[in-house]
């Protein structure tokens, strides 16, 4: 039977073998996971760490545009009903 970890002790293991002050063999006794593994979750921390910051920056990206569009949206609105009070008022101007 397969045992299986949670995200965040993987990444805790990873974590102790990525600062290399144990041995994985150290950390796979204190931890109780095969040695092999604990190589694994290293490669892939290290693999994904880069991503970790640009999804941070893409999500700052998109959140910028909404915002930005929100604000394209409203200006839109009010140049509109300006444009039409001015009609209103020549329209009372001339009467």
């Amino acid at each position: 039977m397969k045992k299986k970890f949670e995200a965040k002790f993987k990444a805790k293991v990873a974590l102790e073998a990525i600062k290399g002050e144990k041995t994985l063999a150290q950390i796979s006794s204190l931890y109780g996971v095969h040695v092999n593994l604990i190589g694994r979750w290293k490669q892939e921390a290290l693999k994904n760490l880069p991503e970790i910051f640009n999804k941070r920056k893409d999500k700052e990206k998109a959140e910028h545009k909404d915002k930005e569009s929100q604000l394209y949206k409203s200006i839109g609105e009010l140049k509109y009903e300006n444009d039409w009070l001015k009609k209103k008022l020549e329209i009372m101007d001339l009467k």
